[in-house]
C-alpha cells in the first residue's frame, strides 16, 4: 500500500491544468486552445473586416502601380529599340521585333567578316616583317 500511495502523490500534472495555488510563485498558464480561441475573437468583428478591406485596397493599389511601372518600362525599351534598329520608328511592335532579330543576325555576320579581315591583314603584316618589308 505504501507503493500505491507514493505513486499517487508523484503524479505529474501539467501547470495549465493545476488548480491555482495562491502560495505558489508560479502563475497558472492557460491552455493553448484557449489562447487560440481568444485570438480568433479578436480577428472577427466589424473592425477586423474594415482592416481587411483596407489591406485589400492597398494591395490592389500597389499592383496597379507596379503594372503602370511595368508598362512604362516596356514602352521605354520599345522606344530604345526603335532608335537602334534602322527604320524602326516606322514599324509596329510586332514588325519591330522581327526587324530587330534580323538586324542582330546581320550584325553578327558583320562581326564575323571583320574578324576574318583582321586575321587576314595580321597574316599579311607577319609575312611582310618575315621578308624584311
Amino acid at each position: 500500500m505504501d507503493e500505491q500511495s507514493t505513486q499517487q502523490t508523484h503524479t505529474i500534472i501539467p501547470t495549465f491544468l493545476r488548480k491555482s495555488d495562491q502560495s505558489s510563485s508560479i502563475t497558472p498558464h492557460k491552455s493553448l486552445h484557449v489562447f487560440r480561441r481568444s485570438r480568433r475573437r479578436c480577428r472577427e468583428g466589424p473592425n477586423m473586416q474594415h482592416a481587411v478591406n483596407d489591406c485589400v485596397e492597398k494591395k490592389e493599389e500597389e499592383e496597379e502601380e507596379e503594372e503602370d511601372d511595368d508598362k512604362e518600362e516596356i514602352e521605354k525599351k520599345i522606344h530604345a529599340l526603335q532608335r537602334i534598329v534602322p527604320g524602326g520608328e516606322s514599324f509596329g511592335v510586332d514588325k519591330l521585333f522581327d526587324e530587330t532579330a534580323g538586324y542582330i543576325v546581320s550584325l553578327q555576320y558583320q562581326v564575323k567578316a571583320l574578324r576574318a579581315l583582321t586575321g587576314f591583314f595580321e597574316k599579311l603584316e607577319k609575312e611582310k616583317t618575315k621578308f624584311g618589308g
